[in-house]
């Protein structure tokens, strides 16, 4: 039987193929913790970059509905009522940059915001949708000032000083010629700007519909939101 060595001797040194396998081991290890985690990297790129698009374009749709929002504040304080077809002779009066302000869609009302100097950037008007790759380029000569493909934003006419503090001023992304919203543009929800000057963000359901809290119907005309006077709505072209 052979002898165990003394406990107060030290263990012979490890041979250097052993050496050799350890390192081979280790080396192996890290390269497989490494090649999962680039998997997992890979997989879920996609995944994060719609979201991030999804994201950036809800922000920023935030951001400018708060622009346009101080800009026909602005405006209603200049003229006494937000851009509707009574202030074009108003705005005329003021300013010769002699845009066109027709009475039909989003860009004739929002026009006024520019011919009365209001709004210095074409910028406020737009966000980022779905199948509209057109930006704003800021040239402001009768023809191309909020040409269209340059606003996104969808004006709901009809405002009173004395209507409800949450009544809608400016939404999207509402389809043209509906009182709907689109929800592939930002993950489900509609961005709303209120009278009293507040941005939010309402879930979309199945029906197109942008919901209140409590499950109403935000374009409802009964809604008690519209004080019995439901918008006229102008949207974008």
């Amino acid at each position: 039987m052979l002898r165990q060595p003394p406990a107060s001797v030290d263990a012979p040194p490890a041979s250097a193929a052993a050496e050799v396998s350890h390192s081979k081991w280790k080396w192996l290890m890290a390269a497989g913790i490494i090649s999962a985690l680039g998997c997992m990297t890979f997989l879920s790129a996609p995944l994060f970059i719609r979201q991030c698009k999804c994201c950036g374009g809800q922000t920023e749709a935030v951001s400018n509905i708060r622009q346009l929002g101080l800009a026909l504040f602005e405006f209603e304080a200049e003229y006494g009522s937000f851009p509707d077809p009574s202030t074009i002779a108003r705005v005329r009066g003021k300013t010769d940059l002699m845009l066109s302000m027709g009475t039909t869609t989003s860009n004739d009302y929002f026009r006024q915001l520019l011919e009365a100097g209001i709004a210095s950037s074409e910028t406020m008007f737009h966000t980022r949708l779905p199948g509209k790759p057109m930006k704003p380029d800021n040239i402001f000569s009768p023809g191309e000032a909020l040409k269209k493909g340059e606003c996104s934003f969808t004006y709901l006419l009809g405002a009173r000083a004395s209507d409800n503090p949450g009544r809608p001023l400016v939404v999207a992304p509402m389809i043209p010629g509906t009182d709907r919203f689109d929800p592939k543009a930002f993950e489900g929800k509609a961005i709303i700007l209120t009278k009293d000057n507040r941005a939010m963000s309402l879930s979309i359901d199945k029906h197109g519909h942008a919901i209140l809290q409590g499950g109403r119907n935000l374009m409802d005309p009964s809604n008690p939101i519209w004080d019995g006077h439901p918008p006229t709505i102008a949207w974008p072209e």
